[in-house]
């Protein structure tokens, strides 16, 4: 879900759906319950750090852009942040659960079956709407925001910090920068590509 190039055409509603088509496909393989349970670990961490840098960028763009173009932005805004708060949570639980464990599987349930609602409410209704009240220039630069926040966007789960502006805007880069540092130092993959790398070692 990380890339530092520029979206080029692409606009907001584009880079966020490919996400959502992205983490579906690591639901898919985690509904398998193939691999080693090593193999699962790595893939519920890759799961996470994509859907935290998503719920990142939606919270400190999307959800601020809805408020101020649609009549009940508001609302959907407040609900959309209360389902990222949900599954937040339930990310939190995961990632001290061990693959081995019984309850690894049903937070995995649980977490899959809020995203896909999540996802169906946002592409079905949230995103045509944005599409529709905002000027196609603004939703291109919104699409570079995103992929940039995205990059310095925290990659394990931090229910604690704020999820509006601005200080969800102040405080994510300094969560994702020790993020990164835990990551790099535990060898804990954050993306399909880094996951690939380790499984050729």
């Amino acid at each position: 879900m990380t890339n530092p190039q520029s979206t080029g055409d692409q606009d907001v509603v584009d880079i966020l759906v490919a996400d959502h088509q992205q983490v579906e496909t690591l639901f898919v393989e985690l509904e398998t319950r193939q691999g080693t349970p090593e193999y699962r670990r790595q893939l519920v961490d890759v799961m996470i750090a994509e859907l935290v840098r998503h719920a990142v960028a939606e919270e400190a763009y999307v959800y601020p852009t809805a408020r101020k173009t649609l009549p009940d932005g508001d609302e959907i805004a407040e609900r959309e942040i209360a389902e990222h708060a949900d599954a937040e949570r339930t990310m939190k639980e995961l990632e001290s659960v061990d693959p081995s464990d019984p309850r690894f599987d049903e937070l995995i349930a649980h977490l899959t079956s809020t995203i896909r609602h999540h996802v169906r409410e946002e592409e079905g209704e949230l995103f045509p709407r944005l599409r529709a009240a905002t000027a196609r220039e603004e939703l291109v630069e919104l699409a570079d925001k995103v992929t940039a926040v995205k990059e310095i966007a925290p990659t394990r789960p931090h229910p604690s910090l704020p999820d509006h502006p601005p200080a969800n805007k102040i405080l994510a880069p300094g969560a994702g920068l020790v993020d990164r540092l835990r990551d790099a130092l535990r060898g804990r993959p954050t993306s399909m590509s880094e996951l690939r790398e380790q499984q050729k070692r």
